[in-house]
């Protein structure tokens, strides 16, 4: 049943949350997000994706600090994990992408919390400079915990990478591609894969591409920086990186919530998927209520991969074509 009825609207006014936006699916405050994780009911959520802002000095607009000290910053975080952890059913998820340095932090206590480590999974940014005595970094880290043994997961599939020129397989699974599951082999904890997200392994397509399991690095997620694309000023994700975690860790009709709802990204791929939602946001929540607007209104997201398009071949009059989507 939709998550209405966890946030009554006395418990909303009393936490100085605003109700903003609703769907048939999920509920958009705006408003604090401790106001927002105290206002719900222990073990009611299915899962929880927090992408906090980073300590990087950044602007958010009017009322979010990005600029603490670090010993603040960790109490701070501590607090809305500790939260996080209150809300989550057992065997429910909890995701947190962040920048490697807060990450450790974050699985060190989720660790003396109970919580269950899952993954760490690398998500590849496009190449950045060095600063100081430092290598350049190249990956986000995004951290998947469950309370106790998942109740849900599931395999979510990805087409083989291939070289964007040639066309051949990038690697060699070892020696045993040949061995691989025609219809494709679980996701890895690295994303390398090309722009499609998940799919049912029995509605694959193998006359076009081949689909291998998800991996802990995933090297597909766009930066989004283009304007046709972004619906804030501050940093925001790519809707795929969402569809991909939702999907592999819940089922139509479970729970998501995200208490750091930026550009609305969570709520648009939960809605999509039909999963419920909630969230908040402390900020302007105008790029998300645009975003949700555009998904009922049947306007989806097209992302391409970081790597390029996916080439695939198509049979005409005997003769074999290689097209880019």
């Amino acid at each position: 049943m939709p998550p209405f009825h966890l946030i009554s609207p006395t418990t909303a006014k009393n936490n100085n949350l605003n109700e903003v936006y609703q769907s048939d699916y999920g509920i958009l405050y705006q408003g604090d997000c401790l106001d927002f994780l105290s206002s719900l009911p222990n073990e009611s959520i299915d899962i929880v994706f927090a992408d906090p802002p980073f300590n990087l000095g950044k602007n958010y607009g009017k009322g979010v600090s990005d600029n603490l000290k670090d010993n603040e910053y960790l109490t701070w975080s501590k607090n809305w994990l500790n939260e996080s952890v209150r809300v989550v059913k057992p065997g429910g998820s909890l995701f947190v992408f962040n920048l490697p340095k807060w990450c450790i932090e974050y699985g060190a206590y989720l660790n003396q919390k109970g919580m269950l480590f899952r993954h760490w999974i690398a998500c590849r940014m496009p190449k950045a400079f060095p600063r100081g005595k430092r290598m350049s970094p190249a990956h986000y880290g995004l951290i998947y915990y469950t309370k106790g043994e998942p109740t849900v997961f599931n395999k979510v599939y990805t087409p083989i990478q291939v070289c964007r020129h040639c066309g051949g397989e990038i690697r060699d699974y070892g020696g045993h591609r040949k061995k691989l599951n025609p219809q494709g082999i679980n996701l890895m904890d690295v994303w390398d894969a090309p722009e499609e997200v998940w799919e049912d392994v029995s509605a694959v397509d193998n006359t076009e591409q081949t689909w291998t399991q998800l991996e802990e690095v995933w090297s597909d997620i766009p930066p989004v920086r283009h304007r046709k694309h972004k619906k804030r000023g501050a940093n925001e994700l790519a809707p795929i990186m969402l569809e991909r975690i939702i999907a592999m860790s819940s089922n139509p009709g479970q729970i998501i919530i995200d208490p750091f709802g930026g550009s609305g990204t969570t709520f648009y791929a939960a809605q999509k998927l039909q999963r419920y939602w909630l969230g908040t946001e402390i900020g302007d929540t105008s790029g998300a209520i645009q975003r949700l607007n555009d998904l009922a209104d049947g306007k989806f997201e097209e992302w391409e991969s970081a790597r390029g398009k996916i080439k695939k071949k198509i049979q005409k009059d005997s003769r074999q074509l290689d097209l880019f989507s």
